[in-house]
């Protein structure tokens, strides 16, 4: 059911705090890509497994035919944890020094409260403009729905970085909620999305994060195809 990928390693943590996160498509999986930004947050050393191409599971996570999100999934020393909120407040406990969530009450609040709003809304644009870091679709139609949902996010972004000073939403470091809208920016990149300037800097500031760059890039290595996730920008 599943493969390894290797052992990542970010922020130097200890040997003995070895983790195993389990993803799915790197090309396609939104979500995957959220909680291994996460986890190269945290600091942790970590395997990474990877679901077989034919996995029913994942499969229908890409499609969004299931009510729930069970891929990414963190082990960490026997402690299972899934979904991408769950696991940045496992983080967030187990590894304070890295700072996942600003310091600040209201800051940190205010960033909970953004990553939730995108990990539980915008379901027009995750719907209509899927994540697929093979392609780029310029002049893609965006229908009215989509347009509010960037709309939304567009407005997140102006704000935070209009409060906090940027280049991140909540000031100099990354947080939760970067990792939480990373793969939005991947989606405006893929489909060409016109975006104010303040948006569109921040879309090429994370999309130029080493991370972020690894991911794509390793991406780019997978044969397997979705036909359902290739859209042509027929409706």
């Amino acid at each position: 059911m599943v493969r390894p990928e290797g052992l990542s390693k970010a922020g130097g943590g200890p040997d003995e705090n070895i983790a195993t996160l389990t993803i799915s498509s790197r090309n396609y999986s939104s979500w995957s890509l959220r909680g291994w930004l996460l986890m190269r947050m945290s600091g942790l050393r970590f395997r990474e497994v990877r679901t077989a191409s034919d996995d029913a599971i994942a499969r229908a996570e890409l499609l969004l035919q299931t009510s729930s999100i069970r891929i990414p999934i963190l082990d960490y020393k026997g402690v299972v944890v899934w979904d991408t909120l769950a696991i940045a407040e496992f983080l967030n406990e187990l590894c304070p020094a890295a700072q996942m969530y600003p310091a600040d009450l209201a800051a940190r609040a205010r960033c909970r409260s953004v990553s939730g709003e995108m990990h539980s809304g915008f379901s027009a644009l995750r719907a209509a403009l899927p994540v697929n870091l093979h392609a780029f679709r310029p002049n893609f139609p965006i229908w009215s729905g989509v347009r509010a949902d960037i709309s939304r996010v567009t407005e997140i972004f102006r704000e935070n970085l209009g409060a906090f000073g940027g280049p991140f939403l909540f000031g100099t470091r990354m947080s939760v909620a970067d990792a939480m809208f990373a793969p939005v920016c991947t989606r405006f990149a893929t489909y060409d999305v016109d975006l104010d300037p303040v948006s569109e800097a921040y879309k090429r500031h994370i999309l130029g994060l080493p991370d972020m760059v690894a991911w794509s890039e390793a991406a780019q290595l997978e044969p397997e195809m979705v036909s359902e996730l290739e859209v042509e920008g027929e409706f």
